[in-house]
């Protein structure tokens, strides 16, 4: 039976390249974004490869939302052992002077989204005695390397990376859970001069959500080398 991947912030960029290769990968998988449409139109291009997506709408920074869809999968019991928190956002400003509503944006989509995404979908992965987790991080949210970037953004990264390792500790190790980097990407966010394409980022991140047993938990990753936090 084919284990079942939910890829948030999935109707573009990382999110949606990685739908694509966890499919390949041969995973089901689940396609979350904020707007149904957006999230049906992502799922009708890659029907045209080939691939099949089931659609769900979640915005991660509504906890209600995140709960209507873990819900929804629960009726139509749709397990899910795999879960990739990809959605994020990257508002700019810098120290003293940062606005209160762009560290809240960061903050509520980068850390609370991600932390209730797990609450939601964790304890049956616990309770099944297998699951897979990996937040896209940043080398940003990195103190080894001295929280570069936007504030807001490096802040809530940070974060991420604190609630990887503590989440990682809180579970058996049959769950695995960890952080990583994709490096500076083309996408919306990552703009044009980036170096990455969206399929070279996602290799460390398909390679965490198909752990082996013996695989590395409460990790930081990038190209598959531990990163420092």
């Amino acid at each position: 039976m084919a284990r079942t991947a939910l890829v948030t912030g999935a109707n573009r960029g990382i999110g949606l390249e990685a739908c694509r290769q966890l499919a390949r990968a041969g995973l089901e998988v689940v396609l979350t974004a904020r707007s149904d449409a957006k999230g049906r139109r992502a799922a009708a291009a890659l029907a045209k490869e080939g691939i099949d997506v089931r659609v769900e709408p979640m915005d991660v920074a509504d906890e209600a939302s995140v709960g209507d869809c873990a819900a929804r999968l629960r009726r139509a019991r749709v397990p899910v052992d795999v879960l990739v928190n990809n959605a994020g956002v990257y508002p700019h400003g810098a120290l003293p002077k940062l606005s209160t509503g762009a560290l809240r944006s960061a903050i509520d989509t980068n850390f609370f989204g991600a932390f209730f995404v797990c609450r939601a979908f964790v304890p049956a992965m616990v309770k099944a005695r297998w699951g897979r987790v990996v937040n896209v991080s940043s080398h940003y949210g990195a103190f080894a390397e001295g929280l570069p970037g936007a504030a807001a953004y490096s802040i809530s990264k940070a974060a991420l990376n604190a609630l990887t390792v503590r989440l990682a500790g809180a579970v058996p190790d049959c769950v695995k859970v960890n952080s990583m980097c994709p490096g500076w990407t083309r996408t919306r966010m990552g703009g044009a001069d980036a170096g990455r394409t969206a399929a070279e980022a996602c290799d460390t991140l398909v390679w965490l959500a198909t752990l082996s047993d013996d695989g590395p938990t409460g990790g930081f990753f990038k190209d598959r080398t531990p990163l420092a936090w």
